[in-house]
């Protein structure tokens, strides 16, 4: 499977609506910071979340910034990381 790695970033100003997207964006990836989630997703999963949050979003009061850092497994983010250690998401085997 072909993914990116992303950092997306929102500031939502209504706190329903920033509680909807937070919970949506907890199925897609990482939580690192309040409004800043790091995500590993193919181009389906991408363009499936941009429609999620489009429909949650007042475009005239919000604003979400999805960045694509590249190929996940070859992607090797330059990241400055005070306090917690920044670590790009690695998708693992999962043994049942």
């Amino acid at each position: 499977m072909h993914e990116h790695l992303y950092i997306v970033a929102y500031d939502i100003a209504d706190p329903k609506r920033w509680r909807r997207v937070f919970r949506l964006m907890k199925g897609y990836g990482e939580w690192l910071q309040l409004s800043v989630f790091q995500c590993r997703m193919s181009r389906t999963r991408h363009a499936e979340l941009i429609a999620l949050l489009d429909g949650i979003i007042h475009h005239n009061h919000d604003h979400i910034v999805l960045m694509d850092l590249g190929p996940a497994e070859g992607v090797k983010p330059r990241v400055v990381s005070l306090g917690k250690n920044f670590e790009a998401i690695e998708r693992a085997p999962i043994i049942v």
